[in-house]
């Protein structure tokens, strides 16, 4: 995204006072990571074999899995959990740290205790209602497996423990105890203040809206503390302060909002990133794309730009885009005299531009909350792509055309030829993904299993065989492990979310906005205009999927009753959502990108405006001209 994607600093790692204790916690920490990590690394396996089991058995074989779909459902839950077990150990929870990293080293040390103390008293909280919920589902019996929904449901109260039990450890194993006090002393008043105010909350009524959901919410998130427990938190304190709604309906709405069937492809998809990586494929199609430009002025920018479209086109992950695509070419163009901050301004740029093309995880989203249909979105997503490429090459044009090109040698006609041999199993599985979903062989969730299986083969007889000789079967487990590290960020941030919206929704929010929005002069061409506002300004703060999660669902109905077709207004957020997400100061993506081309985040800060600014052109244009987003529906 969301996840991110994107690593972050430790909270609370300073030096422990006894190097002992702190030994024996690290131990009794990674033992009880390994216990985690293991199960969610085969979690991820099993689903790709029985969705592509599901797939075989209905095509070739004519004979349905009935079975199938209820099992995968079941297992995506604990998949979900464990996976947010691992992110959390692993310190790799999306949140945004533009604020705090600018901190003194001991108030940043404070805020990285409080925001690790905040998301243990959201789990404390919700701990005894995720047992309760997953107790009332014993008594609902599986339609095809003829089992209880307690086996599923077990998974919340399960990874909910787990999270707490490293958060406690992080506490224990931190150095400066007069910090860690601080930091429980802290969040403990807070909430007690709360408690306290509850009389006077409650005759407050939808002003209760801007205190938790605007004022709670956005003070976590820019602490620092990880954007789903910011929600987890804003939502507890208004169901539990301002209404009479059973807790337990918070934890129904994150189990719906995480175990919908559709985001089983997030995880797939992150793992078919990771491989096409491994494997070279990536490689290969960056080779063959410099070797027609390469000679060009500002050739490699161009590549840069179409190897972000194609690489996108087959993982759906703007972290495993970018991982793929700036190794193999930022050396050679550094070499060419290209700034290194015109560089990482550039693979930004190229992250928020490929936003739309299929399958991204923010198209998946958006169907999963407003029952878009995926298909329609994966093929509305491809132009748009196309039209920010082309606003961006022409700001590459402008700024390379005095570019000395005389140590620069022209590929020939065979060099070109060999490396398009070398690429075409690469560039075909885009295709394969595509013509799987248009012919009805796979649903948009099960098609991921045939990317892989198709990159699993090729990346191993072709490439890890034949062309580059090395497939690194050591790397598959730690690339599984980091597939559910990743998918249960995301996850977790869509259930928190979704319990958001839901809490927004119940409050008549929604209709007050229905009514602001389709009340705006101008009618659509007014709606489209401050969606696009707001979207940038959520994408930078929120990233895309919660954006998506939380206000999707209220604005979709609304794009409809003023005339502006469903996929139009997906593409139109996408992309002023995904130029927010790479905005600096606040864009993650930015700092994302930054982290995977090795570049200080201050060298790329002017060259990306310039990017930004082509990229709002490309959106203006997408946005003016509706035929770009449903001409081929």
């Amino acid at each position: 995204m969301a996840h991110a994607e994107m690593t972050e600093i430790a909270p609370g790692e300073v030096t422990a006072r006894s190097p002992r204790r702190r030994s024996a916690l690290a131990s009794v920490e990674h033992f009880l990571g390994m216990l985690v990590e293991i199960p969610a690394a085969f979690l991820v396996v099993a689903e790709i074999v029985i969705l592509f089991a599901g797939v075989v058995s209905r095509y070739v074989l004519h004979s349905p899995l009935i079975w199938s779909d209820e099992l995968a459902s079941i297992l995506f839950l604990w998949l979900a959990m464990l996976g947010s077990a691992v992110a959390f150990r692993r310190v790799e929870h999306m949140r945004m740290t533009a604020i705090v990293a600018s901190a003194r080293p001991a108030m940043r040390a404070y805020v990285d205790m409080v925001a690790t103390c905040a998301a243990l008293a959201f789990l404390l909280m919700i701990v005894w209602p995720s047992y309760d919920y997953a107790y009332e589902e014993s008594f609902i019996t599986t339609p095809a497996l003829q089992i209880a929904n307690s086996w599923r449901a077990a998974a919340l109260p399960v990874g909910i423990c787990l999270m707490g039990l490293f958060a406690f450890l992080r506490l224990l194993r931190a150095g400066d105890v007069r910090t860690v006090l601080s930091a429980i002393l802290s969040v403990a008043a807070v909430i007690a203040v709360f408690w306290l105010l509850k009389g006077t909350l409650k005759p407050l009524g939808n002003i209760n809206l801007i205190i938790f959901f605007v004022g709670v919410a956005g003070f976590c998130v820019f602490a620092g503390v990880p954007i789903a427990f910011g929600f987890g938190l804003a939502t507890y304190g208004y169901l539990a302060l301002t209404t009479r709604t059973p807790l337990m309906v918070l934890i129904g709405r994150m189990d719906e909002g995480m175990s919908h069937l559709i985001l089983l492809s997030v995880p797939l998809f992150v793992f078919l990133g990771l491989l096409i990586e491994m494997t070279g494929m990536a490689r290969a199609m960056v080779g063959f794309l410099a070797s027609l430009l390469g000679h060009v002025r500002g050739g490699l920018h161009y590549v840069l730009v179409g190897a972000m479209y194609l690489v996108s086109g087959i993982s759906g992950s703007k972290a495993a885009d970018m991982a793929a695509v700036a190794p193999v070419l930022f050396p050679e163009m550094k070499a060419r005299g290209a700034k290194a901050g015109d560089l990482v301004a550039l693979l930004a740029a190229t992250g928020a531009q490929t936003e739309t093309i299929p399958p991204s995880l923010v198209l998946i989203t958006i169907g999963s909350v407003t029952g878009v249909s995926i298909a329609a979105l994966f093929t509305g997503g491809l132009l748009p792509g196309v039209v920010l490429a082309i606003t961006l090459s022409a700001l590459v044009w402008w700024r390379y055309r005095g570019e000395d090109l005389q140590h620069v040698t022209r590929a020939s006609g065979r060099e070109i030829g060999r490396a398009f041999v070398i690429a075409l199993p690469a560039i075909a599985l885009p295709f394969v993904i595509r013509y799987a979903v248009v012919e009805g062989i796979a649903t948009a969730t099960e098609v991921s299993t045939i990317g892989i299986v198709y990159a699993f083969i090729v990346g191993f007889l072709v490439y890890g065989l034949l062309i580059y000789r090395k497939f690194d079967w050591r790397r598959i487990v730690p690339m599984l492990i980091e597939t559910a590290c990743l998918s249960g960020a995301i996850l977790l941030i869509i259930g928190c979310a979704t319990g958001m919206a839901w809490g927004l929704t119940q409050s008549g929010f929604s209709r007050a906005l229905a009514s602001a929005m389709t009340g705006l002069p101008g009618g659509s061409a007014t709606f489209i205009a401050v969606s696009i506002v707001a979207f940038v300004v959520l994408g930078s703060v929120l990233e895309g999927i919660p954006a998506i999660v939380l206000f999707g669902p209220l604005l979709f109905p609304i794009a409809r009753a003023v005339g502006v077709h469903e996929v139009h207004y997906a593409m139109i957020i996408i992309l002023a959502m995904g130029i927010g997400l790479f905005a600096p100061p606040f864009g993650v993506g930015y700092y994302a990108a930054c982290a995977i081309g090795k570049v200080d985040p201050a060298e790329g800060i002017r060259p990306i405006w310039g990017y930004l600014l082509a990229l709002m052109v490309g959106l203006i244009i997408v946005a003016i001209f509706p035929w770009i987003s449903i001409g081929f529906l």
